[in-house]
């Protein structure tokens, strides 16, 4: 293993990697290996830039936390979630579309009543989402788990979450702030190679979910709000067509929760279909 260069450092690697008892990861690491070798040989790569890019990796790794996942970010950045969502997501037709890898918070989310007030403010205008867990034949699915990710884009792109109570006829409803859109923080990781490709920091306004059911697939998804500037340039290649939905405009009146509005406010109705197991 001495006296290596260009042509032979690869095969030295594979061959010291060989002893691999995990077949499925000697598989990974004999790809992984030969892929990134063959991508330095063919940009012809400095030890200016592989310096730079190991530099880039300590800042994400210093500047990764539960609530702000860098090296998950850059996967996004790069379409890698999206490639990877794309070859597992195969699932009966009807169901709802993946959009997110589940990510368990650090901490718990709030549970909230039924109809609650999920983050709603006097500078935003309400709206009230409503629907069903279902299974792809129609039927409801009672007592689901269902996690609802709210975006805050004045507050840096913190998350608040919630568990919504989903009744014995799969039924769910709450009020919340309308979804508007929000950036990816310039000073991240994340945000500055944003930059540096010259692609907007900006996410379509969204709400983010996570359904599970005993016997079914967990579900982790977007809903994004029609109409959004950023639909169509997604730095995170999020959105689905299926996904894009249509907030109802209500001047006031009697809003869902039964209660007389004289402000402006939207409704939503969204059904989340599972998967079986």
């Amino acid at each position: 293993m001495r006296n290596l260069d260009e042509m032979t450092i690869t095969q030295a690697v594979l061959a010291k990697n060989s002893g691999i008892g995990d077949a499925r990861l000697c598989e990974i690491m004999t790809s992984l290996v030969q892929n990134l070798h063959a991508f330095a040989r063919e940009i012809k790569l400095t030890e200016t830039e592989w310096q730079r890019g190991i530099d880039f990796l300590a800042q994400a790794g210093a500047a990764n936390t539960a609530d702000r996942q860098q090296f998950a970010l850059i996967s996004h950045v790069l379409g890698l979630s999206t490639l990877v969502l794309a070859q597992n997501d195969r699932k009966p037709v009807g169901c709802t579309e993946t959009a997110a890898f589940h990510v368990t918070p650090e901490q718990a989310p709030v549970l909230l009543d039924a109809g609650a007030d999920f983050g709603a403010d006097s500078n935003t205008a309400k709206g009230y989402l409503q629907g069903a867990v279902l299974d792809v034949q129609g039927h409801a699915i009672p007592h689901a788990v269902l996690e609802v990710h709210r975006a805050c884009p004045h507050d840096n792109g913190a998350i608040d979450r919630a568990l919504l109570p989903v009744d014995e006829g799969g039924r769910y409803h709450l009020c919340t702030a309308l979804p508007d859109n929000q950036h990816i923080p310039h000073d991240s990781p994340a945000g500055q190679l944003l930059a540096a490709l010259n692609r907007p920091h900006w996410r379509p306004a969204h709400f983010k979910f996570t359904v599970g059911a005993t016997g079914y697939q967990r579900l982790t998804t977007h809903v994004f709000r029609a109409g959004d500037p950023y639909l169509d340039a997604d730095p995170l290649f999020g959105v689905r067509s299926s996904l894009i939905t249509e907030w109802q405009w209500h001047s006031g009146g009697m809003t869902p929760a039964g209660t007389v509005s004289n402000d402006p406010f939207y409704t939503l109705a969204f059904d989340f279909v599972l998967a079986k197991e």
